[in-house]
């Protein structure tokens, strides 16, 4: 059966910019699973192979919702380059959990996403990567309306880039700090109002304590080659959570084997184990 593709669609976001979302499904009027993933930082919806993996999930029966955070750098009329710096800068953790919530919101209550005959409301897992996971962590525990959680190479703390207090001093006195895309080659700026709203939210936004405050079912997928995320932050992630289930994928790096721009049909061999364990996860779940 072809799979419907629903790209870029337009959601108004809460601060003045606008949510973009795809969703990837198998229109048969049977209410299938369904799964929102968020992207991590410095990614996009429309990166390396996140396209192709939404098309599996579908074949696989599960409907697929992936969308860029408003604040990403990206625009609607570019949404694979980081054509917004100053947005990068602007964005932090309370305007990504504000995105969520609205695509939730337009998928649950307004139902304009795809039609309610598709999609079973009390079976959806919210699937994060890197500091996405972390974000997803965070809306999982404080959210009814999410039944399972999924991380993908995920963050154990949302304040892992600002331990030394001479960079937060420094951060503070200058308004900006510059971190470098590899990729892109572009000096990104973060602004200090990203500190300051993790500050004003702390307790709230603590991963641990939400780790440890989720009691639904939870899979933690981990790469252990990881350069960018350690692997021992699944390990920390696994120890807190009461009710996790840990999958470390032998020899994965940080975006299990991809690259952006990802050509070819064929996923990499370690999105092909993720994709495996993940399906597995939300079916024996679902049941």
């Amino acid at each position: 059966m072809e799979i419907t593709k629903k790209k870029h669609i337009s959601l108004e976001g809460k601060y003045d910019k606008p949510i973009l979302v795809d969703v990837f499904y198998k229109k048969n009027d049977t209410h299938k699973p369904i799964v929102i993933f968020a992207h991590g930082f410095k990614g996009f919806k429309d990166w390396g192979c996140w396209n192709r993996i939404g098309e599996m999930f579908a074949k696989a029966g599960i409907v697929f919702i992936k969308f860029n955070f408003s604040y990403n750098g990206t625009s609607p009329a570019a949404p694979l380059d980081f054509v917004d710096l100053d947005a990068f800068g602007q964005n932090n953790y309370t305007k990504e959990l504000a995105d969520l919530d609205i695509v939730l919101e337009h998928l649950l209550e307004k139902e304009t996403l795809l039609p309610i005959t598709e999609f079973d409301k009390n079976k959806l897992t919210l699937i994060g990567h890197s500091r996405g996971g972390g974000i997803a962590i965070l809306k999982a525990q404080s959210d009814s309306r999410i039944h399972k959680l999924i991380t993908w190479a995920a963050v154990a703390s949302l304040d892992y880039a600002w331990q030394h207090s001479t960079l937060v001093e420094q951060w503070k006195q200058d308004g900006v700090y510059y971190i470098l895309n590899g990729r892109t080659k572009q000096q990104m700026p973060l602004y200090y109002q990203l500190y300051e709203d993790f500050i004003k939210n702390k307790e709230a936004y603590t991963i641990e304590q939400n780790a440890r405050q989720f009691k639904k079912p939870f899979l933690i997928v981990h790469g252990t080659k990881d350069p960018a995320v350690p692997v021992f932050c699944a390990e920390l992630l696994h120890e807190w959570s009461s009710t996790s289930k840990i999958h470390l994928i032998e020899d994965a790096d940080h975006v299990f084997g991809a690259k952006h721009p990802y050509e070819g049909d064929v996923l990499p061999k370690h999105s092909l184990e993720l994709l495996e364990v993940c399906i597995d996860f939300i079916h024996k779940n679902n049941n």
